[in-house]
């Protein structure tokens, strides 16, 4: 059983950071799941262009106003508490945070842990293996 909280992961290697959000990575490959468990936090007024072309992801908010957009159909969707999107087809979308929000988010395959998003708005494929193997 893997019980591990988010003061846990606070200040961990599991904490990303970036300008625009901060990604607390409860799951990630290494716990064997298949998936990565994420609580983010996205900065009001931020505007992201993401396209995960090596992962589906499943989000669902917690906390705030926001709005994702889909660009090849150009549709816009409200995201507030309660609302989920699934990116199943790895949609090329645009999240804006109106308010701050909290979301948590589902990737699979399951991230290693220290991904940031490339120019392309996407998360490098990783494995644990590769970047134990750099790191030495």
């Amino acid at each position: 059983m893997i019980v591990r909280t988010l003061e846990e992961v606070a200040g961990s290697e599991r904490e990303i950071r970036t300008e625009h959000w901060t990604s607390m990575r409860l799951l990630l490959e290494e716990d064997g799941m298949g998936f990565s468990l994420h609580e983010t936090a996205i900065m009001a007024g931020s505007e992201l262009p993401m396209t995960y072309r090596n992962h589906l992801e499943a989000v669902y908010c917690v906390e705030g106003l926001g709005e994702v957009a889909d660009v090849s159909s150009g549709k816009t969707h409200p995201i507030g508490p309660g609302t989920v999107y699934a990116l199943n087809d790895h949609d090329s979308h645009i999240l804006k945070a109106l308010t701050p929000l909290r979301l948590v988010c589902v990737f699979n395959p399951a991230l290693v842990g220290p991904e940031v998003h490339d120019e392309s708005g996407s998360y490098p494929a990783l494995s644990a293996f590769a970047v134990r193997e750099e790191s030495v």
